[in-house]
């Protein structure tokens, strides 16, 4: 219980001598990346089995510092729907409606998934795909920017936020960030 009561204050950084100044410390730096973020064309990811290109031209980047959400610490945005190009792998598991769908790879062409495997529930996977037209299709594309989240726990709202992964959501975007994108899911995949 000790362990776990460290990991949630350090990433709320409660352990910190003044919390609420650092952030306000942290806000103001993702602030910095948004307005850079803002003025992007395409954001290109590389990795291992991983090479997706997105547009985000025009979409407006959110700055998630601790004022909606908490823990927080993750920039996001939802990218052009029809915009979404290549292949991602995920390492972490992708969890779900309390299924754990394991080597999630997605192929995108022209926004859609045209192609879902995994190692563990592939069949849950494409059935969450099938829910609608906008399951297919990215609603959110972010970084997390919490560096005192350092590990992965199957709760969105602490993994979503692991300071340097990026996460995708399958389905529903926010509206706040210029996307279109509707969906009765919104499926974080980190």
């Amino acid at each position: 219980l000790r362990e776990f009561e460290d990991f949630v204050y350090d990433g709320c950084l409660v352990h910190e001598p003044d919390p609420i100044k650092a952030w306000r410390t942290i806000s103001k730096k993702q602030q910095r990346l948004v307005d850079w973020l803002n003025k992007a064309r395409q954001i290109h990811v590389v990795g291992p089995d991983t090479d997706l290109k997105l547009e985000v031209t025009g979409r407006e980047w959110e700055n998630c510092d601790g004022q909606e959400n908490f823990p927080d610490g993750e920039i996001f945005t939802g990218p052009i729907e029809e915009s979404v190009n290549g292949h991602i792998r995920y390492t972490y598991p992708a969890c779900h409606f309390g299924r754990e769908v394991e080597d999630v790879r997605l192929q995108f062409k022209d926004g859609k998934v045209i192609k879902a495997t995994a190692a563990k529930n592939e069949q849950f996977l494409l059935k969450m795909l099938e829910t609608d037209e906008g399951a297919r299709y990215v609603g959110e594309f972010a970084f997390g920017t919490n560096s005192g989240i350092q590990r992965f726990t199957k709760n969105t709202l602490f993994d979503e936020k692991i300071g340097g992964t990026i996460h995708l959501a399958l389905g529903k975007g926010y509206l706040e960030t210029g996307s279109k994108n509707k969906s009765a899911i919104h499926w974080d995949m980190v």
